[in-house]
């Protein structure tokens, strides 16, 4: 058995350990007490961390949604006030994400469809980035609230097809950072 640690960090080292197992054999293979067995801590410490196999892949779901949220911030702190060049920072961090954390994001997402605890939770987390990018962007526009908000709507979208390309290898990252930035100063420019 593992030795004791403060909470947070064995909640850590266990999301890491999930990870890990789903990179390795997907989501199927991955259960509160496959955890367990893999991180050498008894079943109960897990249930005590996640409650479900549900409650532990949207708990590893936030960690990669958190994580890319911390990354676009990060690249935006210091970014000149230019649509060109927040345009670019955008993309590349999205791009950068996607590539980090590769393909779990999808698979653990997959493996909830229909779980009403995941569901809420990725309409929370589409707006809460809807209003992050409209935000982020309003600066650069004209376009009103509503206008700007469905511009969001559709970067993101177009974000996720082009990391999913990115991700199978039908373009490169530098292609799918140019296409974003691309469409991002179309959408969102002013004219």
């Amino acid at each position: 058995m593992s030795k004791k640690m403060p909470k947070a960090e064995r909640r850590a080292q266990l999301l890491e350990t999930a990870r890990e197992i789903v990179r390795e054999s997907g989501t199927d293979a991955l259960s509160l007490g496959s955890l367990a067995e893999r991180a050498g801590v008894s079943k109960p410490i897990t249930y005590n961390h996640f409650g479900t196999r549900a409650g532990l892949l949207i708990a590893l779901y936030r960690e990669i949604n958190e994580q890319q949220v911390r990354a676009t911030q990060e690249a935006l702190d210091n970014a000149p006030a230019e649509l060109a060049e927040v345009a670019r920072l955008l993309a590349e961090a999205y791009m950068d994400c996607h590539e980090e954390v590769g393909p779990e994001f999808h698979v653990i997402g997959g493996a909830l469809k229909g779980d009403p605890e995941m569901e809420t939770y990725e309409r929370d987390m589409l707006d809460e980035h809807i209003a992050h990018y409209a935000n982020v962007l309003k600066p650069f526009s004209n376009l009103s609230g509503p206008a700007l908000q469905r511009g969001a709507i559709a970067i993101l979208g177009a974000a996720d097809a082009l990391a999913d390309a990115m991700a199978r290898r039908r373009i490169s990252k530098k292609d799918a950072v140019g296409d974003l930035a691309a469409l991002i100063m179309t959408t969102i420019g002013r004219s």
